[in-house]
């Protein structure tokens, strides 16, 4: 796959995980600061790693949403629940339990946290399950 297509797919399967209207907000807000980085993205997390065919994109979400509470990546963490319960066939209930795995593996604070971030995107969307 030469650079043009890895950047295709990634868009494509960028544009499958968080949605369009997420993404037309990131290309819109792209400056020439952030273009370079935007790109990088687009052909490496979204067009090499998330194309990938070991991992299904259920899992790939769930691996993201634990790897953002461990991180403490609230911003992303909300992106993602957002987009795995709108986009991605995710239950609040089933974020709810993956929040309870990483609170054994990451800590209380990072799991109070967590389930205070679900809360905001719940109420931001209503119930989203």
């Amino acid at each position: 796959m030469d650079e043009s297509q890895r950047r295709e797919a990634g868009m494509s399967i960028r544009r499958t995980v968080l949605g369009d209207g997420h993404v037309d907000r990131a290309i819109a807000a792209t400056t020439p600061l952030t273009a370079e980085f935007q790109d990088l993205i687009t052909r490496y997390a979204w067009g090499e790693i998330w194309t990938r065919p070991g991992l299904d994109l259920r899992s790939r979400r769930i691996l993201v949403i634990g790897t953002m509470v461990a991180l403490g990546r609230w911003e992303e963490l909300r992106m993602h629940v957002r987009a795995a319960v709108e986009e991605g066939g995710v239950t609040a209930d089933e974020v709810k339990e993956i929040i309870l795995q990483q609170t054994i593996y990451c800590g209380v604070p990072a799991g109070h946290h967590a389930l205070a971030e679900l809360s905001a995107v719940l109420a931001e969307h209503g119930p989203l399950d």
